[in-house]
C-alpha cells in the first residue's frame, strides 16, 4: 500500500506465451514482475497448490529468496535463514 502523500504509479499489463502457456506479466515503476502461478499450471493444472509449496520448500528457492531479501532489504536478518 502505497503512504498517503505518494500517487499510486502505474502499471502495465501484459502476457508472455511460454511452451504454449500464457504467463500474466506486469511492468510497475521500471519493474518486471510475472504470476508464479501460471507456470506452476504448466507443471500441473489441477494442482498449481502443490507445485507451489514444493517449490517454496527447495532449498534453493529458499536460498534465492535470502539473496534477494539481502539485496532489496536492508532490515533483512539474513542469518535466520541459513538454519533453514
Amino acid at each position: 500500500m502505497a503512504p498517503m502523500n505518494m500517487k499510486p504509479s502505474a502499471s502495465a499489463s501484459s502476457a508472455l506465451a511460454v511452451k504454449g502457456t500464457s504467463v500474466a506479466g506486469l511492468s510497475r515503476d521500471g519493474e518486471d514482475y510475472i504470476c508464479i502461478t501460471d507456470i506452476a499450471r504448466f507443471k500441473d493444472a489441477a494442482r498449481t497448490d502443490h507445485v507451489l509449496q514444493n517449490w517454496l520448500r527447495n532449498r534453493n528457492t529458499i536460498e534465492f529468496l535470502g539473496v534477494w531479501e539481502h539485496i532489496n532489504n536492508p532490515e533483512f536478518k539474513h542469518p535466520r535463514i541459513r538454519g533453514v
